[in-house]
């Protein structure tokens, strides 16, 4: 994750993977749970859980949301 012109952004490293549209800005809750997640093995109930532990929101919508952001990190290729 780097931050560029106050935007935190996610673009997965190594010259083979510089395609610019599959750059994703992250607001504060993927923000959150990327710095919580990267490096270990996760899964769609670990994130609902952190989201609705750090944010007032309810377990659908934060497995709504979980869901819609894992598949934007695996298609940018930056998650598995």
């Amino acid at each position: 994750m780097r931050s560029i012109c106050g935007e935190n952004i996610i673009v997965a490293e190594g010259i083979d993977n510089i395609d610019f549209n599959r750059i994703i800005t992250m607001n504060e809750s993927s923000t959150y749970l990327w710095k919580k997640l990267q490096g270990r093995d996760f899964t769609i109930d670990d994130m609902v859980q952190l989201l609705t532990d750090e944010y007032e929101v309810d377990p659908d919508t934060a497995r709504r949301d979980a869901e819609a952001l894992c598949e934007k990190w695996m298609e940018a290729g930056i998650a598995e």
